[in-house]
């Protein structure tokens, strides 16, 4: 096992990499799959605690964390001192990747195992990564461009959006929250979408082939798909029916929140 302690800008190369754990504070973190050897270079760093880098060529294991930033205490962690970390870090798109940030932006790119992402108030963008990915917040957004595969999504405040998507499986929770879904189903596609109070935008090709039911207790909903039915009642909103020749499954549920499920353009 090598260690290493940064507290300068610099590069390292490892050998194989399989799983990669990283966690910074402020500042910008990439992490990116790429065909070449597995890299990690710091750009810019200021802070009084080194961040730690743990590499173990055995088991194919790289961390990069601050030691007093575990997984366990990242969202409720509280800034003891300042600390700022431009980080990019090249690892095999195989690499199972588990990225933490508390008030930085992170793009995590062309993964297609295991992707866990977690943030306090930093922006996440989820660029081409398959697989079975988690995304949780506090009130950071999350944007996912060309998705496949399974993405479960947890926030309190912090916004999703899902650009030119093709789920498996996609669940997204939040309290306040807005969701905005651009979609375009598998016929075995299952999307879970629910908030509180925060609204909740679909839209799905004009010749989709699934089921729908969206429901709110207050708020309003609309769909440019006439298809469905209304079946609202005092003190309860609901929309259903059947596109196409279903197969695919997609509800949408709100307390207070407007729920829309809009036509696109064909597949």
């Amino acid at each position: 096992m090598q260690q290493w302690t940064i507290d300068e800008p610099g590069q390292l190369t490892f050998g194989r990499v399989e799983s990669l754990d990283v966690r910074i504070v402020s500042g910008r973190l990439a992490v990116l799959a790429s065909e070449g050897p597995p890299t990690l270079e710091v750009a810019d760093i200021e802070s009084a605690s080194p961040l730690v880098v743990t590499y173990d060529e055995d088991t194919g294991s790289l961390t990069v964390a601050y030691k007093d930033l575990t997984w366990d205490g990242l969202l409720g962690w509280l800034r003891r001192d300042r600390r700022r970390t431009v980080l990019s870090i090249a690892v095999p798109k195989s690499c199972r990747v588990n990225a933490g940030v508390v008030s930085a932006p992170a793009v995590v790119a062309g993964f297609e195992r295991e992707t866990q992402v977690k943030s306090v108030s930093g922006e996440i963008v989820l660029d081409a990564v398959s697989g079975d990915v988690t995304a949780t917040t506090v009130s950071g957004t999350v944007e996912s461009r060309a998705m496949e595969g399974d993405l479960s999504f947890k926030s309190v405040s912090g916004e999703l959006t899902v650009a030119d998507g093709i789920p498996r499986r996609l669940r997204a929770n939040t309290v306040s929250g807005r969701i905005t879904a651009d979609l375009a189903l598998r016929p075995t596609g299952y999307v879970r979408l629910s908030s509180v109070s925060g609204d909740i935008l679909v839209r799905l090709p004009e010749n989709v082939d699934t089921d729908v039911t969206v429901r709110s207790t207050s708020g309003r909903l609309t769909s440019t798909f006439h298809e469905l039915s209304d079946r609202s009642s005092p003190g309860s909103k609901s929309m259903s029916g059947r596109l196409g020749g279903g197969m695919a499954s997609l509800s949408a549920t709100t307390v207070s929140g407007e729920v829309a499920l809009l036509k696109g353009e064909k597949e």
